[in-house]
């Protein structure tokens, strides 16, 4: 489902699905045996998915189906109680935050790139401006925002962790020093669980300055591991290299612990499975969870009509990827907070789970 996406005959079910913005986009949360997954709903395939997902029953259970047969059932997480307020500015709460998988919550705390804005340097995938330009979200969410959010969506809705990423701003720490800013004042408001996601900045010691200022986890997403690849399809942020990610890594994990610094990449790019995997292997052998997802294509990017890697080539990567974090002592179940905990968007943790068994 994750790779062809489904289509749904009501929409309007649980939630709104995520449409633009940083990611995971064009998706809809669905809860299958308890275990909530971001499936693609929005995207070209999706459209021309065999699954469908029929209406709700009276108990809130959606058949999925594909052509006469009846596969299983999903339920849709609820609308959470907090996007019904406003910040003590007018400004909704789900323009400062949203939820994510079941529980949660994700902002991005600048909603513009220096890449994005030039098309030879824009990541091919990113579909960062596209929620900004449709009015769902603002440019930049200050702090006393974000604490006053977080420190609802706790109250109400039960969130257990909280992911922070951002546009690449014009500065050398890449986004490191608002991230900071941001998860001092969430702490300062309520006990919650914090990855910050960013690009390596100029210097390493922005790490500890990070995790004095209340950020768990780490996330520095490569997510094209090869640079050929990496040219290709983000040109800007190729500029920074495999090999200072690598560097950035080394000098992250032993400030936030092993498994507490993660990266994302994306199967189906053209990277091959060998590429990936052999990359993992490094980031595991350095203490980084490799969480690996399968690319989901953005109406709107050049990408759009990009081909979604195919479940068989998911299985060759997370089987493998799953046995090598367990050797590595690395677990998803360990992570403080952040997407590799979550793991709504990949079933890397399932693979976990079942080699574990």
């Amino acid at each position: 489902m994750q790779s062809y996406g489904v289509r749904l005959v009501d929409p309007k079910a649980g939630a709104d699905s995520r449409r633009g913005g940083a990611g995971p986009s064009d998706h809809k949360a669905m809860t299958i045996d308890g275990m909530t997954v971001m499936v693609p709903v929005h995207t070209a395939p999706a459209f021309e998915s065999p699954y469908l997902v029929e209406k709700p029953d009276a108990f809130g259970r959606s058949r999925v189906r594909r052509d006469d047969l009846v596969l299983g059932e999903v339920t849709f997480p609820l609308q959470p109680a907090f996007y019904g307020l406003k910040t003590a500015d007018g400004i909704p709460y789900s323009k400062i935050a949203v939820l994510h998988g079941a529980d949660v919550l994700a902002t991005t705390v600048l909603q513009t790139c220096i890449r994005y804005q030039s098309r030879t340097k824009t990541c091919q995938f990113c579909a960062i401006g596209q929620s900004l330009a449709a009015g769902r979200t603002v440019e930049r969410k200050t702090p006393a925002q974000l604490a006053e959010v977080a420190e609802a969506a706790v109250r109400l809705d039960g969130v257990k962790h909280m992911v922070m990423t951002t546009g690449t701003p014009p500065t050398r720490d890449r986004g490191a020093a608002i991230l900071a800013e941001s998860a001092a004042a969430v702490k300062a408001a309520v006990d919650l669980p914090i990855q910050a996601q960013c690009e390596p900045p100029d210097t390493d010691a922005w790490f500890a300055r990070m995790k004095d200022a209340g950020v768990d986890a780490l996330g520095m997403h490569l997510e094209a591991v090869t640079p050929e690849v990496r040219k290709a399809i983000m040109p800007g942020k190729a500029e920074v290299s495999v090999e200072r990610y690598m560097e950035a890594f080394a000098a992250a994990v032993p400030v936030f612990g092993r498994g507490q610094v993660s990266t994302y990449i994306l199967a189906g790019l053209g990277d091959t499975r060998e590429a990936i995997l052999a990359m993992s292997e490094r980031l595991i052998a350095l203490g980084v969870y490799p969480f690996v997802v399968p690319f989901v294509p953005i109406s709107g990017t050049p990408l759009e009509s990009h081909p979604t890697p195919a479940p068989g080539f998911m299985h060759e990567i997370l089987k493998p990827l799953a046995a090598m974090l367990r050797a590595g002592g690395l677990k998803s179940t360990d992570i403080k907070a952040g997407c590799g905990k979550c793991g709504a968007c990949s079933a890397l943790s399932t693979y976990e789970r079942e080699g574990a068994a």
